[in-house]
């Protein structure tokens, strides 16, 4: 897996073994950030957060893209330390939180937050609630979250502009109204 553009283009991710961990395609890093970028036209300075995290790569594809920091948040302990190896391969200082992406302390908000839950019925409408519940998304902010592309999200109190099918995945694009 590479990092697709920015500083760090080019440069590969380490992932977490075993099969509890799906890292996000290529593809579908490559439509989601294009989709983002025609949206926020620059990721400088924002502060993001890569829920489920794993690998980590959308956090550091957005810090390569230059956001200004990332928290990673990952129950799974080996993924978490794989987070931590490539951050430190790539030079990033990062905030890693162990725990459930569903259970969030509160926090200070983010401008950008990347879901990208276990697929399964509903995760990623859980996924919102619990960023909505912990205020967790910045006023003008935006959410993604990838699902299965038979699963849909409910947007709980932000507003879905946009939902995209990328080959077995779904990507929906919210925002605070």
């Amino acid at each position: 897996m590479r990092i697709i553009a920015g500083t760090w283009r080019g440069r590969t991710l380490e992932a977490p073994a075993g099969t509890d961990t799906r890292p996000t395609a290529d593809r579908v890093r490559e439509t989601l950030f294009s989709m983002l970028a025609s949206r926020l036209g620059s990721f400088e300075e924002l502060r993001v957060a890569d829920l489920f995290a794993g690998s980590g790569a959308l956090g550091f594809e957005a810090l390569s893209r230059g956001a200004a920091q990332a928290t990673f948040v990952e129950k799974d302990a080996a993924a978490a330390t794989v987070i931590r190896r490539n951050a430190a391969k790539l030079g990033a200082d990062v905030r890693v939180l162990g725990g459930s992406a569903l259970a969030l302390p509160r926090s200070d908000p983010f401008d950008l937050i990347f879901a990208d839950p276990p697929y399964g019925p509903g995760s990623g409408t859980a996924a919102v609630l619990a960023v909505v519940t912990a205020g967790w998304l910045a006023p003008g902010g935006w959410m993604s979250v990838e699902t299965s592309r038979r699963d849909s999200v409910e947007p709980g109190t932000l507003a879905i502009d946009t939902v995209r099918d990328v080959g077995r995945a779904r990507l929906t694009l919210l925002r605070t109204p």
